[in-house]
């Protein structure tokens, strides 16, 4: 059972490099006869590329803008309750509060 499924598998992987090399020679003989077709679809697929990776930026961004309104909302409630600190580090309390905190990298 073993030897015949083998065998199978063997025959449907020689099929599928016949497949390949058929559309190859296809795609060859294409990019010969009409190059501006080649050109083309090399055009629509870097268009849909960038339209994806627009996608995904306008995506980070909209996350982006959502924990910077996280962030500031947290210290807005922060500064409510002493605005303005007294003590001889105060100076140094109010400006460590203003450094933003550094990005992870992703």
């Amino acid at each position: 059972v073993r030897l015949g499924v083998d065998q199978c598998i063997q025959k449907f992987l020689d099929v599928a490099r016949q497949t390949e090399c058929f559309f190859l020679q296809k795609r060859l003989q294409l990019s010969v006869q009409k190059p501006e077709q080649v050109i083309k679809e090399d055009v629509s697929e870097l268009r849909n590329e960038l339209q994806r990776k627009e996608a995904l930026i306008q995506k980070h961004l909209g996350k982006l803008r959502h924990w910077q309104q996280v962030l500031e909302d947290i210290s807005v409630q922060h500064k409510k309750p002493a605005e303005m600190p007294q003590g001889p580090l105060a100076f140094l309390e109010q400006a460590s509060a203003n450094i933003p905190a550094p990005m992870k990298p992703t």
